[in-house]
């Protein structure tokens, strides 16, 4: 799984690229057609905000793009919730799956009640 930075306003250090990918590893597993994550680090330098560090996160998949973002104090706080979100979005995809079709003949053989003899 390929990962890609883009930062404005905050300096992706060694750190934060080796806490990403120990961190988002864990999605390669739980999704392993998984071909790339994208990152944005985001510092706001609005006086509100001021301080305040944005993660946004793009997990690509075979038609299918995961998308998450989480703001906090710090980037690594900010990527742990990012990851957590991801994580669950991917679990409840795999959840949604459709069912496979029952074939007539079994579904038939269920519903009868066995003969006593």
């Amino acid at each position: 799984m390929e990962l890609t930075f883009t930062a404005r306003g905050v300096e992706v250090t060694e750190g934060i690229k080796d806490a990403a990918e120990r961190k988002l590893a864990p999605l390669g597993r739980l999704e392993p057609r998984a071909t790339s994550v994208d990152l944005r680090l985001i510092g706001e330098h609005h006086p509100t905000y001021d301080g305040v560090k944005r993660v946004e996160a793009a997990l690509r998949v075979p038609r299918k793009t995961f998308r998450a973002e989480a703001e906090a104090g710090d980037v690594l706080t900010a990527l742990d919730r990012v990851k957590d979100k991801l994580e669950r979005q991917v679990r409840d995809h795999h959840r949604r799956r459709r069912p496979t079709k029952r074939k007539a003949g079994l579904d038939s053989a269920e519903t009868q009640a066995p003969a006593e003899g």
